[in-house]
């Protein structure tokens, strides 16, 4: 699969915002794939924010992706994005299908070789640099890390992620990655600057 340069992943407690507002918001500023991330709903809450989010996605061309919940992804019709302790992708393919989308989270090199066996779309690998977003982060990657793991998984589409922003964007990809996801560069300053921000990111990183 070609993956977008700029992998945006929602969070409402960074944004102010509802799953679904934030994947309108970044549809209309131009992205095309959007993950949905949330730690802290209870299931039937999340389901009902993630079947509005996926209602603007639908009408707005957008692909999504459901972090974590194998089962919330397989009624919504929507790709999935697995981490460690989660379903075993194997066990997620056989749920969900061939067509659908499965990414999965890695965090060195070693998991990344054995992610680029599974039946996956796209390995993430992160934190690249030091982040705020996720509780007991694992180690940090760095950029050495990083051009390790785009050299053992080769032709694997790689997702960087963790403490990624404007400024350090370009050594990402210079690295290896693929396409950086972001949480705060695009999120943290207010609701309102959402779609600006995902615009003036776009115009930069994609140069």
């Amino acid at each position: 699969m070609k993956l977008p340069r700029i992998y945006p992943i929602t969070d409402t407690q960074i944004s102010g915002l509802s799953h679904a507002e934030q994947v309108r918001l970044l549809a209309e500023a131009g992205a095309t794939f959007v993950q949905l991330r949330e730690k802290n709903q209870h299931a039937l809450d999340f389901f009902t924010a993630a079947k509005a989010a996926a209602d603007v996605a639908r009408d707005a061309g957008v692909t999504l992706i459901v972090n974590d919940r194998v089962d919330v992804a397989l009624a919504l019709k929507t790709g999935v994005h697995l981490g460690q302790d989660d379903l075993p992708p194997a066990a997620a393919r056989e749920l969900l299908g061939d067509q659908v989308i499965i990414g999965f989270s890695t965090h060195n090199v070693s998991q990344a070789i054995a992610a680029a066996s599974l039946p996956v779309d796209y390995v993430a690998i992160g934190p690249i640099f030091e982040t705020g977003t996720k509780a007991n982060p694992d180690p940090v990657v760095g950029l050495d890390g990083l051009r390790a793991v785009r050299q053992a998984v080769g032709e694997t589409p790689l997702v960087a992620i963790g403490g990624i922003t404007l400024e350090n964007a370009a050594s990402v990809f210079e690295a290896g990655a693929d396409s950086v996801a972001l949480i705060s560069a695009l999120l943290s300053g207010g609701p309102a600057g959402v779609s600006v921000r995902f615009r003036t990111l776009s115009q930069n990183l994609t140069k």
